[in-house]
């Protein structure tokens, strides 16, 4: 359970803002098995082919590596960061807020969003969206190593909450690149499989689509994060099991292949719940060619906020589910 937490955290701590996800796929290479064939396309993903018993059509695994965050777009001459959002940035949470800046020869150099305090705020003053590094120049800045479309992250502060739940930016979907990993790890699955971590998907989906102009499988799978709770899925509870992502404003899931992970998990004792949610998924994609999809996840609590939370028997219960399936469809 240790090593399972800490590989966690050590993905999620890796910066990936979309377009700029090779740091993460550094570190998930690191973490594959030496069995199966490896390698990039020409966009980023990363890509991993493990051979089945049976070569009667293929099952894909996606996960993306990529977070939300942002792209300095103007260096000031008072030394403040301009940025561009990329992705869902829930705004009203940037006030205070610690980011680090990915300089380009790999170092973070860290940096806030400021505040203005209750003091302040009778005299007009409102928040103002920039970033301070501490330089009071745009050469002070330029000495840091900071430069225009260098990617900034939120700054990511692990911790674990009553030793039953993980809190971290990031950890969509990192939660899911890290079950890809375990399951890659000792499988023998029943027909060929194609692991694949994703990039650019918090842009649009735009690894998938480029996959889907590959891969023609019989299956493709997202793993992904299921934003939790709301009126649409008061039901699903943290702890209680890993989620069908059944519908999601991108898809909905293949109704027989449901009902078959249903039964699986059923009769493997493993705990799972069903649930409609908001938000895209990279399988969606594929229901365009003509390929069924299923989205499995574990239930997120402020999902894309800094502080996303998920519980660690979900995680645990949603690779030992994958594991199952690949062994059995």
């Amino acid at each position: 359970m240790e090593e399972f937490i800490s590989e966690l955290i050590s993905l999620c701590l890796v910066p990936g803002v979309s377009g700029r996800e090779e740091m993460v796929r550094k570190r998930i290479l690191e973490m594959l098995p030496s069995e199966g064939r490896t390698y990039e396309d020409s966009i980023g993903n990363l890509i991993l082919e493990v051979t089945g018993k049976i070569s009667d059509g293929a099952v894909l695994l996606m996960a993306h590596m990529d977070e939300i965050g942002f792209y300095v777009s103007t260096i000031r001459e008072d030394g403040k960061l301009v940025v561009r959002n990329v992705g869902g940035i829930i705004e009203e949470t940037l006030p205070g807020t610690y980011v680090q800046i990915v300089t380009e020869n790999g170092d973070l150099v860290d940096g806030v969003f400021g505040a203005v305090p209750p003091h302040l705020k009778m005299d007009g003053e409102t928040f103002e969206k920039v970033i301070d590094i501490g330089a009071t120049s745009k050469d002070e800045v330029e000495t840091l190593g900071v430069k225009i479309l260098d990617p900034v992250v939120f700054k990511k502060f692990p911790t674990i909450l009553n030793k039953k739940y993980i809190s971290v930016r990031s950890l969509d979907d990192r939660f899911g690149c890290y079950a890809l990993v375990q399951v890659a790890r000792n499988l023998t699955p029943q027909r060929n499989t194609v692991f694949a971590w994703t990039v650019q998907e918090e842009i649009g989906l735009k690894g998938a689509r480029a996959l889907a102009t590959k891969f023609r499988p019989a299956l493709a799978i997202a793993v992904d994060s299921f934003a939790c709770c709301s009126k649409q899925n008061k039901h699903i509870k943290l702890g209680q099991g890993p989620v069908i992502r059944a519908v999601d404003n991108s898809s909905i899931s293949d109704p027989n292949v449901v009902k078959f992970v249903v039964r699986l998990a059923q009769g493997r004792g493993i705990p799972l719940q069903l649930g409609i949610t908001g938000g895209g998924n990279d399988a969606s994609v594929f229901v365009d060619i003509g390929v069924p999809m299923l989205a499995l996840s574990v239930p997120v609590l402020y999902l894309h906020s800094q502080v996303e939370m998920i519980h660690i028997d979900d995680l645990i219960n949603l690779v030992e589910l994958l594991k199952a399936f690949l062994e059995a469809f």
